[in-house]
């Protein structure tokens, strides 16, 4: 957090010093305006594309943005139905719609919803889908 708004603070410097030296050359008759604003907006452009990169790739698991980490899925010994069911229900789908996407019965996915809430030792389906998040057990859309 520090080091982003460090950063922020010196891009605001140096864009008001770019603006500063613009104003002068301007004076000058060197410069145009124009100039000096598109030199801004490429410079914030690939500011922007380096923080954005920077931001969706997560240092601590080394997964990209969207990524599903597969070795906590092992660890938590959650199975393959099991994820795909937890996925539905980060995608805000009810026990019935989840039935009918997965061509199984209804009693099964609350049976998989169970068992999913016990693994991840949680008690209601928001905790399930805020902690499944967290730990990158499903796919962010």
């Amino acid at each position: 957090m520090t080091k982003t708004v460090l950063s922020f603070g010196l891009l605001i410097a140096a864009l008001l010093a770019l603006f500063q030296l613009g104003k002068y050359k301007f004076f000058e008759g060197d410069i145009t305006m124009e100039v000096v604003v598109s030199v801004a907006a490429i410079l914030f452009f690939f500011i922007g594309l380096y923080f954005r990169k920077k931001q969706l790739t997560s240092k601590e698991t080394g997964l990209e943005y969207g990524q599903i980490d597969h070795q906590k899925l092992k660890e938590l010994n959650i199975s393959d139905r099991e994820q795909e069911v937890l996925q539905e229900l980060a995608n805000g789908l009810s026990n019935k719609e989840i039935a009918d996407k997965l061509f199984v019965s209804e009693s099964t996915v609350k049976t998989h919803v169970s068992n999913i809430y016990t693994k991840l030792k949680v008690q209601r389906r928001p905790q399930a889908i805020l902690k499944s998040k967290e730990m990158k057990l499903v796919k962010n859309q």
